[in-house]
Parts: structure tokens; C-alpha cells; sequence
């Protein structure tokens, strides 16, 4: 059960709009770095948020707490990419199996781009179907 007092439950904080626009543009663009993906393909999706999370964690507020969530984001949608390709893979004389990596990847930029409009805003965002492997 979700209990609401329990600091984990509870979205991480991000710099609020009173501090420097610098802190909210780092956090906007280490989510916008995982469409690093369609550049490098295989791991570029992990390795953009890697790299600016541990680059600014220390050094920009709300970084870390917003690194966390990203990365558990992007190792969550890997492995729903994963399970879909094995279910395309098996299923590939049907449509619907085949159709569902693409509607995963389309799914996946919107929460992305989501994610990123909310902390330009300076707002918190939770990822949905993100498993919290950090």
C-alpha cells in the first residue's frame, strides 16, 4: 500500500521556480538526453542521463533526486522493450505483436518529453510503469 508519509512514495523534489533557471535546465536536459537512444543505438538512452547525472549530481540542486528518476525510467522502458520484442518476436504473423514496440517507443518519447516540459516548469514528475530500481 502507498502510504503518504512515506518518503519514498513521494515524487522527487525538483529545484523550485525561485531558484536559477541553471539547475532546471540541467534537470530538463538530462531527460531530454536519453533521446540519445535513436543516435546510439542499444544503450545511448542510459548512457545520456548516465553521464549528466553523475556530471552535475553534486553540483546542481534537485539533480540527483531527478537523475534517480530518469535512470529508473529508462531501465524500466529497456525492459518493456525487451518483454515486446520477445512478444513480436513470437507472435510475428500477427499485427497487433508487431505493432507494440512501435506504439512502446511512441509512448515512451510523449512520457519523455512530458517529463521534460514538467521540469523546465520546475515542477516533479513521476514516470508511469517505472519500476524504482534506485
Amino acid at each position: 500500500m502507498n502510504n503518504p508519509s512515506d518518503p519514498s512514495s513521494q515524487p522527487p523534489p525538483l529545484p523550485p521556480k525561485t531558484h536559477g533557471s541553471d539547475a532546471r535546465q540541467w534537470i530538463t536536459l538530462l531527460h531530454l538526453s536519453a533521446l540519445a537512444g535513436f543516435v546510439i543505438v542499444g544503450f545511448g538512452h542510459l548512457l545520456g542521463p548516465i553521464l549528466i547525472w553523475l556530471l552535475k549530481k553534486n553540483d546542481v540542486p534537485g539533480m540527483d533526486a531527478a537523475g534517480r528518476e530518469v535512470l529508473n525510467y529508462q531501465i524500466s522502458w529497456s525492459l518493456w522493450f525487451f518483454i515486446s520484442g520477445m512478444i513480436a518476436l513470437l507472435g510475428s504473423c500477427l499485427i497487433v505483436p508487431i505493432a507494440l514496440p512501435i506504439l512502446l517507443v511512441l509512448f515512451w518519447v510523449i512520457f519523455l518529453i512530458k517529463g521534460a516540459i514538467c521540469a523546465s516548469n520546475g515542477e516533479n514528475y513521476r514516470f508511469p510503469l517505472t519500476i524504482r530500481f534506485l
